[in-house]
């Protein structure tokens, strides 16, 4: 039975009652703890995720497009004679920072590209293999160019948009 001031409850001894109350109270607190936990989780979580978002770059669908004009004329030598080069040059990319860059570097990829170009022979550049090798070499130059001021190549191809040989 129970003493005076403590009541009995549904077969519970009045000493337990006590316990009871703290053990609920311990769950409570735990399960309490472990949603502040699991919510403070999910939130590092999102903005890591944000954070490595905000530092890929921005990429469109669309492709856009930057021709370098005017078109370049070189000069080289054949073993017969002197010929020139003329190549229409566009470069392709999806990053529009790539683009900004490349416009901004436009002198020093003119400068790269007309020093590929003269340096070309006559019997490489006559051919369909070596008009693709020299297309090669030459987004490699554009790459390195933009590379080096964007720390991405962001160049995704370079087109001969003309190429005449005299």
């Amino acid at each position: 039975m129970a003493e005076a001031g403590q009541v009995e409850v549904a077969g519970i001894p009045a000493g337990r009652h006590g316990r009871s109350r703290l053990l609920i109270g311990l769950v409570v607190a735990l399960l309490m703890a472990s949603g502040v936990g699991g919510y403070a989780l999910l939130k590092l979580r999102s903005h890591t995720a944000d954070a490595a978002k905000a530092e890929q770059p921005k990429l469109v669908k669309e492709e856009l497009y930057l021709p370098l004009d005017p078109a370049f004329v070189v000069n080289f030598r054949d073993n017969e004679s002197l010929r020139y080069l003329q190549v229409g040059v566009t470069l392709m990319s999806h990053d529009p920072d790539a683009i900004a860059v490349a416009k901004n570097a436009d002198p020093v990829i003119r400068d790269a590209l007309v020093s590929l170009f003269s340096s070309m022979d006559y019997s490489i550049i006559s051919d369909t293999a070596g008009r693709q090798k020299l297309q090669e070499q030459a987004l490699a130059a554009v790459r390195k160019i933009v590379q080096a001021r964007l720390g991405r190549p962001g160049i995704d191809a370079l087109y001969f948009t003309s190429f005449v040989m005299q």
